[in-house]
């Protein structure tokens, strides 16, 4: 009888372990982030069944860009938090372009509602956003001393209410202009680090011909979040892993640039499906060391 109990025991206990590195293994499946910019037509046409997807593939949490209307993705932000949560997902960052000095408040409060820690300006606000169709290149009106100050007012409100402002690049800020200024450098050195800081977009920062690590270097710590995006040889959006940008290099000195989240991001996937390019993506994140 005591052999008995003896062996029930140790089956018992076997049997904890096994689940309990089941569990470990499961979570540490789970990490990185998705910007869901990159499946929005699947977010516009089934949201939640999307989230589902998302989180089958790998991701731990997400960054946003379907505000609209008081609502992310056709849910009121704590229907979307709840949503997320219940998936075991995580509200980290959204995108949010049609914020202005006038809206902010109202915008400030659906994301604090969401989860979100970051509030993302994707683009120049408040109209000084262009783009020329003929060329296919993007840029901003009037002097950047402009869209310092708008950061600066709109960083002050993030910080009242307990969010984190970011500004996201594309190529044109790491381009000297019209002024003979680099935007993006005059922004790190005329905003306070307090209200305003930095998402790199590492594949736009790679087209516009700068290195990433000598931001870093020279602005270290400000660049608290990256979107995670290859470039093909042809200068074209890839799956992570599939294109040129050296991640591995650029990973090793995730600590001077301050980056605490990093999001996959392919704005278009060409032949491939969104949903097929996210779980490529994810194991290119494996392969490259990020976790």
């Amino acid at each position: 009888m005591k052999k008995t109990v003896l062996i029930s025991a140790k089956g018992v206990l076997g049997i904890f372990l096994t689940l309990l590195l089941t569990v470990s293994l499961n979570a540490q499946e789970n990490f990185g982030g998705l910007a869901l910019y990159t499946v929005r037509d699947n977010m516009g046409d089934d949201a939640k069944a999307t989230l589902e997807k998302v989180k089958e593939a790998g991701y731990a949490y997400v960054e946003a860009a379907g505000y609209n209307d008081g609502k992310y993705y056709g849910m009121a932000p704590e229907d979307f938090k709840v949503y997320l949560n219940g998936l075991g997902l995580q509200p980290v960052s959204t995108h949010q372009a049609s914020a202005t000095l006038d809206n902010i408040d109202t915008e400030l409060a659906a994301a604090k509602k969401a989860g979100f820690e970051y509030f993302v300006i994707p683009i120049p606000p408040m109209g000084l956003f262009t783009y020329n169709s003929e060329t296919k290149s993007m840029g901003m009106k009037g002097p950047i001393s402009d869209l310092a100050e708008i950061l600066t007012q709109m960083g002050k409100k993030c910080q009242a209410v307990g969010l984190k402002l970011l500004y996201h690049n594309h190529d044109f800020e790491y381009k000297v202009n019209e002024e003979g200024i680099v935007p993006i450098d005059y922004l790190l050195e005329h905003t306070d680090p307090k209200y305003v800081n930095f998402q790199m977009d590492l594949y736009w920062v790679t087209k516009a011909g700068a290195d990433p690590i000598a931001y870093f270097e020279k602005y270290p710590g400000r660049f608290k979040a990256w979107h995670v995006k290859d470039m093909d040889k042809e200068g074209k959006f890839a799956p992570v892993g599939e294109g040129t940008i050296d991640f591995k290099r650029i990973l090793a000195q995730k600590e001077a640039s301050g980056m605490m989240k990093y999001f996959v991001e392919q704005d278009m996937t060409w032949d491939k499906k969104p949903m097929e390019v996210i779980k490529i993506s994810h194991e290119g994140l494996k392969e490259i060391g990020f976790h």
